[in-house]
């Protein structure tokens, strides 16, 4: 047999697995809670525990909206779950195990779980480098057949599962601080977008009177492109703020303005489906002539037969497109407000305001409402607060708020006694000195180096370094330079008392005395202690100022 025959047989029985798989007969593995019966159709598992297990993974994750919390669920009732191994010595046996991340992932990700046949999800691609897998987006899938089995969820249920699993998914992506709702009482978690850079902002916390008080963060850093921070806002009175629109939006008024609006579109979407039901029956009356044209035909007349078959089978494809198109259009359009709908809604605009403040209400559950009431929060710190709230269907709605004040304050002399130490100590020193003396920081704790730091940039005090070197001080790579050593030995000649030089941070970095115009030279052979009276370096570390208390 040549190697063109066995190509045409592979390329035959790729095509009969293709055309069965077109019309849903292909049958391959199964996931667990699906099995095959005696015709080879599929039926959900006659097993009552492993249906009910499924179900439970469902519910969790429409109930909590994330893979890690359905996990959660499962090892805190101590629950097992279903799974079939593929080979080995227990092929195919039902056998319980301990749920995983991944498995919450695959059935959740499932369409068969949804009752639709699938096949051609994913790609194999060969390379110089080897075959690599590519998962294809849907519209590439070779076949979908929807409702060709049971199934535990709908279909809407398993596009909606979807959607919420990319949204978790950010948190490995570009916007990877767009998570689900979470515990904490941050209420913008996962909404907030810097208006500078146009990042998500991340949540940090920190306790304030017993408290867990979160910030808004935009440090701008990812794991390739480190940047400066662009802005840090406290979070209090920004979810203050954005609680109290939502409050004031979920009114019995609001709700009834919105029902008269969602009438009225009501009314519109019954026209247009009025004129996609005449489409339908257009092309339900043009595969019917199509059918009486070819049963009129001569049977003998195989090429005027041939053609008008074709064309009748064209139109029935049309038909069925046309109808799944219609079907489809009227189960997205038709949403009715019944009275009974109308009295839960005016009842839960009433109780909105008291559920909203109730401290009882988990935090998780008030970001969950919000998320449906608000798209995003975008935040711009500058001379006010401005807060841009982004509804769903683009309506946006502006806040303007002056700037937070500082919850802790340290006093003016403080501030005052830091500025003049400045001059002749470094951070570490100057914290020493006012522990020393009795002073507190704003927190009510001891000073550290970090705090004098943090205070000379909060009230925009000029540096130890700035302040050298505005008296001539010289880098160490300048006296280098100028002495023509290296900066190692300028580092020993300092420790030697050749050169003059003063600590400038707590990092043991010094600024040095211009040596003037006759500076030290290199003695060879000559010892550094004999050559000239050592000189005092000033360093006031934290440990040489008891003089100064």
């Amino acid at each position: 047999m040549s190697e063109a025959e066995l190509h045409v047989m592979q390329a035959r029985m790729r095509g009969g697995l293709l055309s069965k798989a077109r019309r849903g007969e292909l049958q391959v593995p199964i996931p667990v809670g699906f099995l095959y019966d005696a015709q080879g159709h599929i039926m959900l598992d006659p097993d009552q525990q492993v249906q009910q297990s499924l179900r439970f993974l469902f519910e969790s994750f429409r109930r909590l909206g994330s893979a890690g919390a359905v996990v959660k669920a499962f090892r805190e009732s101590k629950l097992l779950f279903p799974h079939r191994p593929r080979g080995g010595p227990q092929d195919s046996e039902l056998v319980w195990v301990k749920l995983g991340i991944t498995q919450v992932l695959f059935v959740l990700h499932n369409p068969r779980y949804a009752g639709a046949f699938v096949f051609g999800r994913t790609r194999t691609r060969k390379t110089l480098e080897g075959s690599h897998l590519e998962r294809l987006p849907e519209e590439q899938w070779h076949t979908l057949l929807r409702g060709a089995h049971a199934s535990y969820i709908s279909w809407e249920d398993y596009q909606d599962n979807r959607r919420r699993l990319q949204e978790n998914a950010h948190a490995l992506g570009s916007e990877r601080r767009k998570s689900p709702p979470r515990e904490g009482p941050a209420l913008l978690q996962g909404l907030a977008i810097c208006g500078i850079c146009g990042e998500r902002m991340k949540v940090i916390y920190h306790v304030r009177g017993g408290r867990r008080v979160p910030d808004y963060l935009c440090d701008g850093r990812t794991v390739d492109d480190p940047q400066l921070v662009c802005q840090w806002i406290s979070g209090t009175d920004v979810d203050s703020a954005v609680s109290e629109v939502l409050v004031g939006i979920m009114t019995p008024v609001a709700i009834e303005v919105t029902l008269a609006v969602q009438q009225e579109l009501q009314t519109r979407l019954d026209e247009v489906d009025r004129l996609r039901k005449q489409q339908v029956e257009r092309a339900r009356y043009e595969a019917e002539l199509a059918q009486r044209r070819y049963m009129r035909v001569d049977p003998d007349n195989r090429l005027v037969a041939d053609t008008l078959e074709a064309d009748w089978n064209r139109k029935l494809r049309a038909v069925q497109e046309a109808q799944q198109e219609y079907d489809q259009q009227r189960q997205q359009d038709q949403v009715t407000i019944d009275e009974e709908l109308r009295v839960r809604l005016h009842t839960f605009t009433t109780e909105f305001p008291r559920l909203w403040r109730d401290p009882d209400t988990p935090d998780r559950e008030r970001k969950r409402l919000l998320r449906l009431l608000v798209e995003d929060v975008t935040l711009v710190k500058r001379e006010q607060l401005s807060i841009h709230i982004r509804f769903p269907g683009g309506a946006t709605k502006t806040l303007e708020l002056p700037l937070p004040r500082r919850a802790t304050v340290t006093q003016r002399a403080v501030v005052t006694e830091v500025d003049r130490l400045l001059d002749e100590h470094s951070y570490e020193s100057i914290a020493g000195i006012l522990n020393s003396r009795g002073f507190i920081s704003g927190y009510g704790k001891p000073f550290r180096g970090r705090m004098i730091a943090r205070l000379m940039i909060e009230y925009r005090l000029k540096s130890r370094f700035d302040r050298l070197r505005e008296r001539g001080m010289l880098t160490l790579d300048e006296v280098a330079e100028r002495l023509g050593i290296s900066t190692r030995h300028v580092k020993i000649w300092r420790t030697a008392g050749l050169l003059r030089g003063h600590l400038c941070n707590d990092k043991n970095e010094y600024l040095y005395e211009d040596p003037g115009p006759n500076p030290p030279r290199k003695a060879k052979g000559v010892r550094l202690s004999k050559r000239i009276s050592p000189v005092e370096n000033v360093s006031h570390r934290s440990t040489e100022v008891q003089c100064e208390a």
